[in-house]
């Protein structure tokens, strides 16, 4: 089942970006994923419209303040809820986890994050 989206996702780690992928796809967002701010800013120019951005602070080109910052001046575009997140680590690996055991334990961040997903986006 598809609920409602796009979730832009914005991370230079390709290995977190595909998990967060992964795990809100099994969940069935549609996902549309950045490598950083400035790709992600393109794309809402372009036309994007996320139900949520869960943004790395720490992307190079555009860290997550600057993002916040550049979609500022895109105020026809906002409010689109942010939930800025860092350090996440093994997700690619939890997904699959997950994938083969609905019930394998997650760090709270990413359960978090997807609760922040569903309660904006749902």
């Amino acid at each position: 089942m598809t609920r409602y989206g796009p979730v832009l996702l914005i991370d230079d780690h390709d290995d977190v970006r595909e998990g967060l992928r992964m795990l809100l796809e099994a969940d069935g967002w549609v996902v549309v994923t950045a490598c950083d701010g400035r790709e992600a800013l393109n794309k809402i120019v372009g036309g994007l419209r996320p139900c949520i951005i869960l943004l790395d602070l720490m992307s190079p080109v555009i860290n997550g303040l600057e993002f916040r910052q550049e979609l500022m001046h895109h105020a026809e575009r906002l409010p689109i809820p942010m939930l800025a997140y860092a350090g996440l680590k093994n997700v690619q690996a939890k997904a699959r986890q997950r994938a083969l055991n609905q019930s394998a334990p997650l760090p709270v961040e990413i359960d978090r994050l997807m609760a922040a997903v569903r309660h904006s986006c749902g």
